[in-house]
């Protein structure tokens, strides 16, 4: 008598849903604080709330796994390209299935419900543009087998189809699901709001979001953010419209000509920058300068090259010369970033132009922008000096014909090892530092980021805790990131310092970001709730930790 016996105890499963109101009314019963329901509900489960999910009621049949690189659910008939994505998707859902993705599909990842590829890991392409996008994507599906002159593929030993027959996937499993599943609509109640209230009154972190489009960036207003954090600039450039002119840069023999395809594109890069600007009223607009290898932008195939050459009016063999020309063993560590803003000094004019240009239309029509340029891959000093120069010219030109003053904040992109030794040279002329780290995880590890197969044989042996493009390291990576802000800070007091990589966006690595003092987070529109959130739940936990 007077004991309690407990003979079984389990961890209550609940939604999302579920844990938001048990938060709410544990608070309004006065048995619980703010501070720690808010640690009740688990940041990730959000994407419930966000996305469609499969049923867990229905019926379903797997026919292969690979790895759930951005979350939701969708159904639709397969396609295998692009073109079939936006020609197909008028008669109904379509599944775009790719070895990997490259920025050429693009068009059809807009129209297509969700993506699986073959290759890729949680940063690859394809994880990156969905997870903008809010539409499901699995990547790293080694099952899957895809012969595309016969447009059929093979899911495992068992599952063979073709193109029109339909397939379900979820992005929260990574799992690949034969025929129609039924999926369960996303709904948000008032309860959310009021949790995601706490959330902010609590966070110290700024959330920001990566996004180069109005939609997106429209998204991620509606969802809390704070400015934009990354736009990737050579997103806007695979538009149909676009893609010609930059083409048509890259094929050109002289710098006039060169020059020529480019004032092709000034207006159209003007009119993305106004826009963003006008959403952001107020806010931050980081724009990174152009980072990919041009060899990104030209066609692949003998087919493709000779409808460019024709549509260029050249000989075919000049755009087969160039695509053989620019073409690397390692074009990750390439003429890409900052090297091709110096090695092509034009781009990085004719975006400062775009840029400053923007910013100076918007200032007319009463916007308040805050423009930020980022310089990629930089390594040294010297290369940001380059750049800056190349910048501050054309500010100058235009407001000394316009009679105005241009205001900018300079910075970088911090992705390489080195870049992180020598900060406190960067910081000299940088203003802020925006940690890229999917690539700085790629090179501190030496570890593709699109080829990490072996991942779940390095989790098993103990080699690593975690996929280290999902999760920071923080052993390595986190520790160059801590040495790169002490050293940045001791030269610049008032330097910003954040992560614009996918990390951004993952609750692990908001708290160790919040525990080393960084500025900023910066991610994915879709995730901005889920960055809200964590970064308040990092104070309490950071807080509960030095108790």
């Amino acid at each position: 008598e007077g004991q309690l016996y407990l003979l079984q105890q389990r961890s209550g499963k609940r939604t999302a849903k579920a844990a938001v109101k048990i938060a709410v009314d544990l608070v309004a019963e006065g048995i619980q604080d703010k501070d720690h329901a808010l640690l009740l509900v688990d940041a990730l489960s959000i994407n419930q709330l966000l996305h469609p999910q499969i049923d867990p009621k229905a019926e379903k049949e797997t026919m292969i796994r690979g790895l759930p690189a951005s979350p939701g659910a969708a159904c639709g008939t397969i396609v295998f390209n692009a073109a079939d994505a936006q020609a197909k998707c008028k008669d109904g859902p379509v599944i775009l299935l790719r070895e990997e993705t490259s920025p050429d599909d693009i068009t059809g990842m807009h129209v297509a419900k969700g993506v699986v590829t073959a290759r890729g890991g949680m940063t690859s392409h394809a994880a990156v543009v969905a997870r903008g996008m809010g539409a499901p994507c699995i990547t790293g599906a080694g099952d899957m087998v895809i012969d595309f002159d016969k447009k059929t593929v093979k899911f495992g030993d068992k599952y063979d189809l073709k193109e029109g027959d339909w397939i379900s996937i979820s992005g929260d499993t990574g799992e690949v699901y034969k025929g129609k599943v039924p999926t369960i609509e996303p709904s948000i109640s008032g309860d959310f709001e009021t949790v995601m209230k706490w959330a902010d009154d609590k966070r110290r972190l700024r959330v920001q979001a990566n996004a180069e489009t109005p939609k997106d960036a429209q998204t991620a207003r509606d969802f809390g953010a704070e400015g934009i954090g990354l736009v990737r600039t050579e997103h806007m450039f695979f538009d149909p419209k676009r893609i010609v002119s930059i083409r048509k840069m890259i094929v050109a023999e002289t710098l006039e000509e060169k020059k020529n395809a480019l004032n092709e594109l000034l207006p159209y890069q003007t009119g993305d920058f106004e826009a963003l600007f006008k959403i952001m009223d107020g806010f931050p607009v980081t724009i990174r300068l152009l980072d990919p290898p041009l060899h990104e932008f030209l066609p692949k195939t003998d087919e493709d090259m000779d409808a460019l050459a024709k549509e260029l009016n050249v000989p075919v063999e000049t755009v087969k010369a160039r695509a053989t020309a620019l073409k690397e063993l390692n074009p990750m560590l390439g003429d890409r970033g900052c090297r091709l803003c110096i090695s092509r000094p034009e781009i990085t004019e004719m975006q400062g132009k775009a840029i400053f240009t923007a910013a100076m239309n918007c200032q007319k029509a009463g916007v308040k922008v805050h423009p930020k340029i980022m310089i990629p891959l930089a390594m040294s000093k010297r290369e940001l000096q380059v750049l800056k120069e190349i910048l501050d010219k054309e500010k100058a030109e235009l407001e000394k014909a316009n009679n105005v003053q241009i205001p900018y904040t300079f910075g970088t992109m911090i992705e390489l090892p080195r870049a992180c030794i020598v900060a406190d040279q960067l910081a000299e002329l940088a203003d802020f530092f925006s940690y890229g780290t999917n690539d700085l995880t790629q090179t501190t590890f030496g570890i593709s980021r699109d080829d990490f197969t072996y991942h779940d044989c390095y989790k098993k042996l103990g080699i690593l805790d975690s996929d280290p493009f999902a999760v920071l390291d923080t052993e390595g990576v986190g520790k160059l990131i801590e040495m790169s802000v002490e050293k940045g800070k001791k030269v610049k007091k008032d330097l910003m310092c954040g992560i614009c990589g996918e990390h951004g966006g993952e609750p692990k690595s908001i708290q160790y970001a919040d525990k080393i003092g960084l500025d900023y987070v910066s991610c994915s529109p879709f995730r901005i709730p889920i960055a809200r959130l964590a970064a308040a739940q990092a104070v309490v936990k950071n807080a509960d930790a030095k108790k």
